[in-house]
Parts: C-alpha cells; structure tokens; sequence
C-alpha cells in the first residue's frame, strides 16, 4: 500500500521568498491576527501549503486592494465568523444592521446613492445592513455623519444617564476585530470619554472626520495618528494629542502588544 503522504512545511524565509514579500512582513500579519504560523520543536515559524493560499490572498488584499487588517479578517472568515459570535455580539451586529436599514429607508435612498455621497461600496453597504459584516470606525462614523446621528445610536444604547461608571458596568463595544471601546460615561454628555483597547496592527479602517475636538491620551503601547494626511505624529506611553475634528485623520497601533488609550471626544459623536 502506498505510504501516507507526510506533510511539507516551509520555513518563514522560504516562505517569504515564494511569496515574495519580507519575513517581517510575517511576522506583523500574524501580529495582527491575520494568520497564525505553525511552530517547529524550536519554535520556528512552519508555514503549510495550506498557509501560502491565504498568505497570496491576504498579500493580495493588503497590498493591491489596501483593506486594512480588519476588513482583512472579515473577509478570510466570512459569515462564518458571524455564526461563530458571541449571542451578544451577534445581537449588536443585527442592531446595526437593523438601524443602518431603517435609516436609509427613512431618507428614501438607495443603496447607490448612499454609496455615493459616504464613499462606502455599494456591495459592503448590502453586507452591512444583511449583518454578514462589521464596520470600521471610520466608516461608522462616515455613515453617522451622513445620516445626521452618532455612533452610539447604531448600536441600540437606551440613554441610561449616571454619574458614576463603574468598571464592571462600563458599555464596550466592538465596532471591528482588534478594536474594543469601553464608554467612561453613561447618557448624553458634553464630553465622551472612552477607553480604547486596540490589538497589535489594528488601525481606524480608513480616514475620517466629524465635528468638534478630541484628546488622546496613551497610556500604554504606541499609536501613530495621521492628519490630513500632512501631520504625522508616533504616540508613546504618556504622550498626548489634542486636534480639531474637523480635519482628516487616521490611526494604526504599532505596538507588539495591546495598545490602551483614554480618548476624548467633544461633543460627543460616538
């Protein structure tokens, strides 16, 4: 009888060189969990053939189409993570999709012409308001803008208004993988203090701009924030940044764990 064919595993050198893109590139797309290596006795990075298929795709979607490592995970697990989610999760998702449907329909558009005027596709729109995907902070905020509400709304939050915020108690919600944001504040506020928990290579998912101003304070990893794609600014533990809403921005975490900030918007548009 024929012997078991025994699988080939490839070395992350090799790998990168068939692949044709740098070892370090790798090892920061396993940092942000977009593929997970296997590991020899001595702790070598092995990557199957099995592997070097989503590597193609991933370094196709990264470097061609440019989706951020969100949008990314999104589309490697496709609904299967939506089966997957916590009831919870699953239950903030259909929110979103359920209020981003009655919206639309509410200002009597279409699909096209939302896409339009926020710069959204009109297929991940579709996917959006069906609950098969999840979106970026930049473009929750680019359809809260549109639609004249905040963030917040989308997710079905009743206004329950207290002075203290325990931790425990906090709200946390999770508007993409790698980007966790706990409400420091309950109810309508002047000020919107959140606490944002964001995993290694995790970014905004895009450009973005709203009214008002907002203070980021580090408190633990790095953070790199662009405006209007001139100001550049690499963020540490202590470093503070203060900037007008109004102007573009976006940010990554560069960080080789968990990066914590206390963000602070005003007024607020989460």
């Amino acid at each position: 009888m024929p012997g078991k064919k025994t699988a080939v595993y490839f070395r992350i050198g090799e790998a990168a060189h068939m692949l044709g893109i740098s070892a370090s590139s790798l090892r920061n797309w396993e940092r942000m969990g977009l593929i997970t290596a296997a590991r020899s006795q001595c702790r070598y990075r092995l990557y199957s053939r099995e592997a070097l298929k989503k590597l193609r795709k991933i370094k196709h979607l990264r470097t061609t189409q440019h989706v951020n490592p969100a949008g990314i995970v999104a589309i490697l697990q496709g609904k299967r993570e939506n089966e997957r989610a916590p009831s919870a999760a699953k239950h903030k998702q259909k929110a979103i999709a359920q209020r981003l449907l009655e919206l639309r329909r509410e200002h009597g558009l279409t699909l096209a012409e939302v896409g339009q005027k926020t710069g959204v596709s009109v297929s991940f729109l579709s996917s959006l308001e069906r609950g098969y995907s999840r979106a970026s902070i930049a473009t929750l905020q680019k359809l809260a803008r549109f639609y004249g509400t905040t963030v917040l709304a989308f997710f079905a939050d009743k206004d329950d208004s207290h002075r203290l915020v325990r931790a425990r108690e906090r709200k946390v919600l999770v508007p993409n993988p790698g980007v966790q944001m706990e409400l420091l504040a309950s109810g309508k506020r002047v000020m919107e203090p959140h606490l944002f928990r964001i995993a290694p290579g995790a970014d905004s998912g895009g450009s973005y701009s709203h009214e008002g101003e907002e203070f980021i304070y580090v408190l633990q990893g790095k953070l790199e924030v662009w405006i209007d794609e001139i100001e550049h600014y690499a963020l540490e533990a202590g470093d503070s940044l203060y900037f007008e809403s109004a102007q573009s921005h976006h940010w990554q975490s560069f960080s080789e764990k968990e990066t914590l900030l206390l963000w602070v918007n005003t007024p607020a548009t989460f």
